[in-house]
């Protein structure tokens, strides 16, 4: 048996997640017996609710468990149609709409279907670090735009003319995104999405922490064009992370280039997964959601000014999502070694700035609050002692 080892060039440049180390040793300090507060992860620490596992359930006892088509169950796609027309007044053909294993899998559709090799994606930097990895698999360029305070940490009009050439084929907006949990302006939406279609290109809008916002109303992008790719998810505001369950609404002329390509690549989303997703849209699920997302913005509301008055930076309030990216380096300018002395000497896991990015990486952290108010309490008390020792 060959002990060599010859992966594609391409892999070389794919990262891997420096959170998920400090996870194992998480888990490893766990196993000995610690305590750890886990702030690092990005999943909402509350059960799928329980109307969506019943339909679920029911489904595979009914048998239905065979492919569906690779675009998805009719029926749920006429059930996110119906939700854009409640939720935002738009109205989205189901034809439009496909159902993925996640919006990873959505992503795995959209690069080989949208950009060739040698061509370029712009993305905000910090930004959501799977995304540079997506485009990099089709042997595209990411070019990464650093962001800050003065955008909210989104890109705008002014960055993208700077930075667009004739290379350029696409631009990755998420809003709210991760890690910084803000929104770009309806504005400012609609003046790169001119741009980005006058210059022939696309724009890729992932509205994944759609449903959790706090203080204003979010807005999808299909509201402004017909022309974006929006990406959404059952994962965040739905509880649905381990049911891989995603959807993409796309341009009508590319749903069938995009039907094709996922007959060849996953063939069709989990069927028991769309089925339960049907009740995810019933209203008393809905009002648990409602009830979850005010439970959240409880969460930021008490963890936010907690960090700040300890002397973390975070000088924007996230309208969204369920994290805070923060300055660190008033007590370490490695964000990475500040991180593993946390949980060591702590107990508290939080994900390192590098994850996310290279623009200013080594002196920020994220913190997510997808844990309950009682442990944020916990962990705000463990890192109160650990910064100041």
């Amino acid at each position: 048996m060959s002990n060599v080892v010859n992966f594609s060039d391409r892999m070389a440049a794919v990262q891997p997640f420096h959170v998920m180390a400090l996870l194992a040793q998480a888990r490893r300090l766990e196993a000995k017996g610690h305590d750890i507060v886990h702030m690092e992860i990005g999943e909402p620490d509350f059960e799928t609710p329980v109307s969506i596992v019943q339909a679920g359930i029911a489904a595979l006892k009914a048998g239905k468990h065979h492919y569906t088509p690779a675009a998805g169950l009719p029926e749920l796609r006429q059930a996110i149609s119906d939700f854009y027309q409640q939720k935002y007044k738009v109205s989205v053909d189901p034809k439009r709409i496909l159902i993925t294993p996640g919006s990873s899998g959505a992503l795995q559709l959209l690069m080989p279907a949208l950009i060739n090799p040698g061509q370029q994606v712009l993305m905000a930097d910090p930004g959501y670090p799977c995304n540079r990895n997506f485009v990099r698999l089709v042997d595209a360029e990411v070019i990464s735009i650093p962001v800050d305070i003065e955008t909210e940490y989104q890109l705008d009009l002014e960055q993208i003319k700077k930075h667009w050439n004739n290379k350029s084929r696409a631009v990755m907006i998420a809003s709210p995104a991760n890690p910084t949990g803000t929104l770009i302006t309806e504005t400012e939406m609609r003046a790169i999405a001119d741009f980005v279609v006058q210059k022939g290109g696309h724009i890729i809008v992932d509205e994944i922490y759609h449903g959790l916002t706090y203080g204003v109303k979010e807005q999808t992008a299909l509201a402004i064009s017909d022309d974006v790719f929006v990406i959404n998810s059952f994962s965040k505001f739905f509880g649905m992370t381990g049911w891989r369950l995603g959807w993409i609404v796309a341009p009508e002329a590319y749903v069938d280039g995009l039907d094709r390509v996922a007959q060849n690549i996953f063939l069709s989303a989990s069927t028991p997964a769309q089925y339960a997703a049907l009740a995810a849209f019933k209203p008393e699920t809905m009002a648990e959601l409602e009830r979850r997302r005010q439970l959240f913005e409880q969460r930021r509301d008490y963890l936010l000014p907690a960090l700040q008055q300890m002397g973390f930076d975070i000088p924007v309030t996230p309208q969204g999502a369920f994290y805070l990216y923060a300055n660190c380096k008033q007590f370490n300018d490695d964000s990475y070694q500040f991180c593993l002395d946390l949980l060591q000497q702590a107990g508290v896991a939080v994900a390192p700035g590098k994850d996310f990015g290279l623009n200013g990486a080594e002196q920020h952290v994220r913190f997510a609050y997808t844990t309950s108010l009682e442990r944020l309490e916990e962990g705000v008390a463990r890192l109160q002692k650990f910064v100041a020792a």
